[in-house]
């Protein structure tokens, strides 16, 4: 007797998941959740590449280490739930390192400032001497040591892999070189064998906010969605689909919103935001629209909150009471995309060999 034919093999399918903060990586687990209640052949844990970037990273490892969305969804839902019990206090730590060095830099700064007017008022540079000043600002005003502990703790009691190298699939993550200028993915050579943890913290430290995370004499930072959401790291491990995750769009704030204010009033933290999300989409999607051009083979979908989606743009990035809200949000609004049959979301997946449950 001769053994059935096995099931066709599905195409090769990534995942890259894009930063947003805390409210981000939520907004991406209400939408891989809704993707595993609503496909037939679609596990989050076994898809065929993973590409994180800030939180996303977080994620991307978590998912490639056997979490399933689903249950990263239900363990967020719980605050009791100790699967992730990520608190304020891993992130919201001072870099006191950076601040003694800024504090001694300042000293230095304001002690030659007072010797130049005390023997030459009449001659001093003062815009130069105040350039001194801002060469003493920190680096980063928080640390992400206490989040890097953190992150080795859960590997270790989740079963994770410790190093990129040694995972059963492809998982890369993205941070940029800073003194290099250059994008960095951790997984690929020469950087196989980083510790999961030292890789993903250095690709969530967002730079002003976060001190840059140092490994072997280079020093690293957070980095976004670059040009083409780092799908062209999918597409050389051999990804024919990939579905980008991308937490962070404009906002749209209506005349007659009843939940968001004009952004100006809401200060420089959210008028710093605006700017950057308007421009890090727009190099998005002319990036996407290079690659697919130039890469005919590789079907792209990018999924995106909707900008006028309140729930996800009331709160800061930073924000952890909110992950109910907006977990919740997201897992609904994309159950209804692939339950309507002409919705691009759907026709992606579809495309990708995923048939939807429900119609």
């Amino acid at each position: 007797m001769t053994a059935p034919d096995s099931a066709p093999k599905l195409p090769a399918l990534g995942l890259c998941i894009l930063g947003g903060g805390v409210t981000g990586a939520m907004y991406s687990v209400g939408v891989l959740a809704a993707l595993e209640e609503q496909l037939e052949d679609f596990r989050a844990t076994e898809l065929d590449a993973y590409v994180g970037a800030g939180t996303g990273a977080v994620l991307a490892v978590g998912l490639a280490g056997g979490l399933s969305a689903q249950r990263l969804y239900r363990a967020l839902l719980n605050p009791a739930d100790d699967l992730f019990p990520m608190r304020r206090h891993h992130l919201l730590r001072l870099e006191l390192r950076e601040l003694r060095r800024a504090f001694g830099t300042t000293i230095k700064a304001a002690t030659r400032l007072l010797g130049s007017v005390t023997r030459n008022p009449l001659e001093v540079d003062l815009w130069h001497q105040v350039d001194r000043f801002f060469d003493a600002l920190p680096a980063g005003v928080l640390t992400m040591d206490a989040f890097e502990r953190f992150l080795s703790d859960v590997i270790d009691r989740r079963g994770i892999p410790a190093t990129l190298d040694a995972f059963e699939r492809p998982v890369r993550i993205i941070a940029n070189d800073l003194d290099g200028g250059a994008r960095v993915v951790f997984g690929e050579a020469p950087h196989e064998t980083i510790f999961v943890a030292r890789a993903v913290v250095a690709s969530c430290a967002a730079p002003v906010l976060f001190a840059p995370v140092e490994h072997e004499g280079r020093d690293y930072i957070g980095s976004n969605a670059g040009d083409e959401g780092h799908v062209d790291v999918a597409a050389r491990l051999g990804c024919a689909h990939v579905l980008v995750l991308n937490p962070q769009v404009p906002i749209r704030v209506g005349p007659d919103s009843d939940r968001v204010q004009r952004l100006r009033h809401r200060g420089l933290l959210w008028v710093y935001s605006q700017s950057w999300r308007i421009v890090t989409e727009a190099r998005l999607i002319r990036g996407l629209e290079r690659f697919r051009a130039a890469h005919p083979e590789v079907s792209l979908h990018l999924v995106e909150p909707e900008r006028d989606d309140t729930t996800m743009f009331t709160h800061s990035p930073m924000n952890f009471a909110a992950r109910r809200e907006i977990l919740e949000d997201a897992y609904r609004r994309t159950t209804h995309a692939l339950r309507e049959p002409g919705h691009p979301l759907r026709a992606a997946l579809e495309a990708a060999g995923r048939r939807v449950l429900t119609a």
